[in-house]
């Protein structure tokens, strides 16, 4: 603010003396060692090569409850192609694979994403294929658990935020804050939460109810990030994962938006 005259600057002074005010300090992100049901996205996966190379991963994502038990969910614009290629790694941390890698089969996202790139749509289920520990043939939920799928959380709600910052050898981050609406998408303050968070979950109450994506393609400072506004459109699109046959072919997301 500028101060037009002495005056104005007094009465200023004499305000900020005798009325305290307080500003809530923008919380930033931790660091956890693992978290099971939250993983980070490998592209290319490379069997093998991948684990041996400490090849770097670049989005994140987490386990959604279904019937089939067997979908992640990330952020549409984190995807290319059919998602042949990409690899989910839940747990992963320190260069660890405590879980596996999990290959991706097939992508599904609203047609509103696939026709438009709709920020408003940008969340993507993944379908993964099971994989034999043990000498048993297990999906990803049998092994990790999965989290229901919500809703857009009504603002004031408080959610706690997980994910990756794009790299390799390193470990998940987290925040628990308080969302607010930003042009009608949900929207947090909290630092830390740089390139690679993208897909990464909102968590409520055992449920996932966003995503880091939607409005700049999740944000466009690591301070402040953004989720697609779920609702019954999401629900439909898992239903359609579940079910299972032909997937979707995803073109580049293009600008995010940010200058």
């Amino acid at each position: 603010m500028r101060i037009r005259s002495g005056l104005a600057a007094a009465i200023v002074l004499a305000v900020c003396f005798t009325v305290p005010t307080s500003v809530a300090a923008t919380p930033s992100a931790t660091t956890v060692v693992s978290i099971p049901r939250v993983g980070a996205l490998f592209v290319p996966y490379l069997p093998g090569l991948t684990q041996a190379l400490g090849l770097p991963h670049e989005c994140s994502a987490s386990v959604v409850h279904s019937a089939s038990r067997n979908v992640v969910l990330t952020a549409a614009h984190c995807i290319v192609g059919t998602g042949v290629g990409y690899g989910f790694a839940p747990g992963y941390h320190d260069g660890v694979f405590p879980y596996g890698v999990w290959s991706v089969r097939r992508v599904y996202v609203n047609a509103a994403w696939k026709t438009s790139h709709d920020p408003k749509h940008d969340y993507a289920f993944l379908v993964v294929a099971p994989r034999t520990i043990g000498g048993v043939v297990k999906n990803i939920e049998n092994v990790v658990g999965g989290y229901l799928l919500g809703s857009v959380p009504p603002a004031g709600s408080t959610v706690t935020v997980d994910g990756y910052v794009a790299g390799a050898r390193d470990r998940p981050i987290t925040c628990t804050t308080t969302t607010y609406r930003t042009d009608g998408y949900p929207s947090i303050d909290c630092d830390g939460f740089a390139d690679g968070t993208s897909g990464g979950p909102w968590l409520r109450s055992g449920a996932v109810v966003g995503v880091i994506g939607g409005l700049h393609q999740g944000g466009c400072t690591p301070g402040t990030s953004y989720s697609a506004p779920f609702g019954l459109d999401a629900h439909t699109d898992l239903a359609r994962a579940v079910a299972g046959g032909r997937g979707d072919l995803l073109g580049s997301p293009g600008s995010d938006g940010c200058s």
